[in-house]
């Protein structure tokens, strides 16, 4: 497949937009179900929306896209939900990481194509996880791939959410082919892996990037996989977990893990990168960050 792939391109764009709808409105009804546990007292949360823009250096429309955000919700502390497509021509420095990763003919022609969802959740209750998830696709003359996954990172762990967490994964993904999974969740491991701490970021999920088999359509089955995956192996976490009891012990722990997530996002993330290189709005592409955090 070759040319610009504009049909491709617009049933991506759609597919993610279609996604973000739906988790924006299962979020904001865990808000209104929370009826017993701490803080569901408070009022539930609402999404704050808000149209992102992108302009060329010559000031000519470069895209742009929607950010949900939500801030002290009585069951998300923070949580966004950002959809995004985006275009025009590459800067040196994303031309040279493009390149390096073996990207042909990005230095005759840069320019390129990306859309994509992108969601972090930060939770009140230190015993629900908080969790990541995007997916996207990118298009340049020379090529195009999909890309994403989903992960879990619980400050408290229990060890039958996380196997919950795979196994909801592995169902949607197994129709795909039996390696699929083994495989995106050994590359999520390495992936989201802190060398300067030693340890994973949370207890992992599946991640993948570059995939481009040959086959678009069954390319883009599985990144759509992926993210149906995602709510069900995640909402029933949240239900179970969000009226238990915690202290300011463990919001302590909570706060702590949550300097762990900060400092991967901003020093190893590949998608915070891009989108800072590629001059996207700086408060969709650092949404990620945790409301608060500690270090000690």
């Amino acid at each position: 497949m070759s040319g610009d792939m504009i049909e491709e391109k617009a049933r991506a764009a759609e597919w993610f937009r279609a996604l973000r709808d739906e988790i924006v409105a299962t979020f904001e009804a865990l808000e209104d179900s929370h009826d017993d546990g701490p803080l569901s007292e408070s009022a539930p949360g609402r999404f704050e929306v808000s149209e992102t823009t992108r302009t060329s250096d010559d000031g000519s429309d470069a895209g742009g896209g929607l950010m949900s955000v939500m801030r002290g919700g009585r069951v998300f502390e923070k949580v966004g939900v950002n959809v995004s497509e985006v275009y025009g021509t590459l800067g040196e420095a994303a031309q040279k990481a493009m390149a390096a990763r073996g990207v042909p003919g990005i230095a005759e022609n840069p320019r390129f194509w990306a859309s994509g969802i992108s969601l972090v959740a930060h939770m009140q209750n230190p015993h629900v996880p908080a969790v990541h998830m995007n997916t996207r696709m990118f298009w340049t003359p020379g090529a195009w791939w999909f890309g994403g996954g989903s992960d879990l990172n619980p400050c408290i762990q229990y060890d039958e959410d996380t196997a919950h967490f795979h196994a909801t994964q592995k169902a949607y993904l197994d129709p795909h082919g039996a390696d699929i999974h083994p495989h995106l969740k050994e590359w999520a491991d390495e992936y989201f892996y802190i060398p300067h701490r030693k340890r994973a970021r949370g207890v992992g999920g599946i991640f993948m990037d570059d995939r481009n088999s040959g086959d678009w359509a069954a390319d883009f089955a599985l990144t759509q996989d992926i993210g149906r995956a995602f709510l069900p192996a995640f909402v029933p976490l949240v239900e179970k977990r969000r009226v238990q009891d915690w202290n300011e012990a463990d919001k302590d722990v909570q706060l702590v893990h949550r300097g762990l997530y900060a400092e991967y996002n901003l020093v190893y993330d590949r998608g915070t990168r891009f989108g800072l290189a590629t001059g996207h709005d700086a408060n969709a592409v650092l949404m990620s960050l945790p409301p608060l955090a500690k270090w000690i």
